[in-house]
């Protein structure tokens, strides 16, 4: 959404791929922060490799600058190779110096989506075959999660795959922001719909097939097929999200979804201590499901009435601060009154 508001503005491609690059690099660095905290928290058992460990923040860090790289290269050039013409700006129809654009998002989308699938397809022969072994494991562990333990660990997440979501996410966000669908969203969006509810039984059927193209098949962690059904169940939450916003309660004046996510970078952050760390609400692998059930219910409500809380103090930091001075002044008068 980012990128799109900048590209309509006319912005020159590279201003365009140096903002998005920067708030890369912005949460890329609250990854590495986020890993330090871990240590801390976890001070006197977690080993030291653990600060080097590729989580979800860095690679959706790492994913958005590679994502502004890939908006300069196609802003930069158009589809033929050649520069596109200049930009009027909004004022008395001026050319802006350095602007670009392109008559429409089509080369963007084809770009992103063609990348995703890229990687999607690259990722079971770079855990396998095509490992950069040469790499030192900080590195590579970027590329297939393989850590300091000699073979790539599902459990973390390296880019491939999972930068393809990050592109795929591209994608679909220029298409939905584009004139073309304001026009005919309820439309379109049930289209993205039917088009995840595609991806999933192709996959399926690629999945069902006796051949493999690939030495060194693991459907859960490293196939293509997988990243597609679970592109296309992204594909349709977000049929079902658009459905209720715009017909079901979020009409009514609050939504739960909007909430979480106007604040999911704090949602996130402050959920992982709850559910992974030492302050679980719960004793790890020892609970059944009603019990986890119930759990998953206190966190949700928690970290919804958290983001509630964000969303209502923002950009009131001063008055609030104010407010608890206040407060401790007539604590510590009335104290004094009483003595």
């Amino acid at each position: 959404m980012v990128t799109e508001k900048l590209w309509r503005k006319n912005l020159a491609p590279s201003e365009i791929a140096r903002t998005t690059i920067r708030r890369g690099a912005e949460i890329f660095a609250f990854g590495l922060l986020f890993r330090v905290q871990e240590y801390v928290v976890a001070w006197g058992w977690a080993p030291k490799s653990d600060l080097l460990r590729v989580d979800i923040l860095n690679t959706i860090g790492i994913s958005m600058i590679l994502m502004g790289i890939l908006c300069w290269m196609v802003l930069s050039k158009n589809l033929w190779g050649q520069p596109p013409k200049p930009a009027l700006s909004e004022v008395e129809g001026a050319v802006r110096p350095g602007a670009a654009r392109l008559r429409s998002p089509v080369v963007l989308i084809i770009s992103a989506t063609t990348t995703a699938f890229l990687i999607s397809l690259l990722t079971p022969m770079l855990w396998t075959v095509w490992r950069p072994r040469w790499l030192p494991w900080p590195l590579e562990s970027y590329i297939n999660g393989a850590h300091n333990l000699g073979t790539p660990q599902a459990w973390l997440f390296p880019i491939f795959p999972w930068s393809a979501f990050a592109f795929a996410g591209l994608a679909v966000g220029f298409l939905l922001q584009s004139q073309w669908t304001r026009v005919r969203e309820a439309r379109v969006f049930l289209f993205v719909g039917a088009a995840g509810v595609g991806l999933v039984e192709l996959a399926r059927w690629l999945d069902a097939q006796p051949r493999q193209i690939y030495p060194v098949y693991d459907y859960w962690h490293t196939s293509p097929n997988f990243f597609l059904i679970r592109l296309g169940m992204l594909l349709v939450i977000a049929t079902a999200s658009y459905a209720w916003c715009r017909w079901g309660s979020a009409q009514w004046g609050f939504s739960p979804v909007i909430q979480l996510g106007q604040a999911s970078l704090l949602v996130y952050w402050v959920h992982i201590e709850f559910v992974y760390g030492r302050v679980s609400i719960l004793a790890k692998r020892a609970v059944g499901i009603g019990t986890a059930s119930a759990g998953l219910l206190v966190i949700t409500l928690a970290m919804l009435a958290l983001a509630f809380v964000r969303t209502r103090i923002k950009g009131h930091g001063a008055e609030v601060l104010s407010f608890w001075r206040m407060k401790n002044g007539l604590a510590r008068s009335a104290s004094i009154t009483v003595k």
